[in-house]
């Protein structure tokens, strides 16, 4: 991990951002060059690859998604470190249970993600 983030309060301002439901606020975490892959890009944006390149192109698909559910509320349940990523083990939407493993880059921005539910 960068000597810079500590990643309990990285996932802790992360999932502040989410439950705020303001888009600036989530996009902050986020580099400019993100690859961000999800199962819920396939489902909400009809992506086959469920890969979005660049915060241009994630920011409609996180809109999206806090438009079709609005009671989101993420519940943080684990942090684990990484040498150079954190995973959030957290209950998502519709009581999912989510892994999302983020990379960062020497910035302490989220420079991909790959995320897992239980389905």
């Amino acid at each position: 991990m960068y000597p810079h983030v500590n990643a309990e309060a990285f996932a802790k301002e992360w999932v502040v951002a989410w439950n705020s439901h303001q888009i600036d606020a989530i996009l902050s975490h986020y580099a400019d060059n993100i690859q961000f892959t999800s199962p819920f890009i396939v489902r909400l944006m009809n992506e086959p690859s469920g890969t979005i390149t660049g915060k241009e192109k994630l920011k409609p698909y996180f809109e999206k998604g806090l438009a079709a559910y609005p009671d989101l509320h993420f519940q943080l349940i684990e942090v684990l470190e990484g040498v150079d990523s954190v995973t959030l083990y957290y209950k998502s939407v519709k009581n999912l249970m989510a892994a999302e493993v983020m990379f960062l880059d020497d910035k302490g921005k989220i420079s991909r993600v790959v995320a897992h539910y239980d389905q």
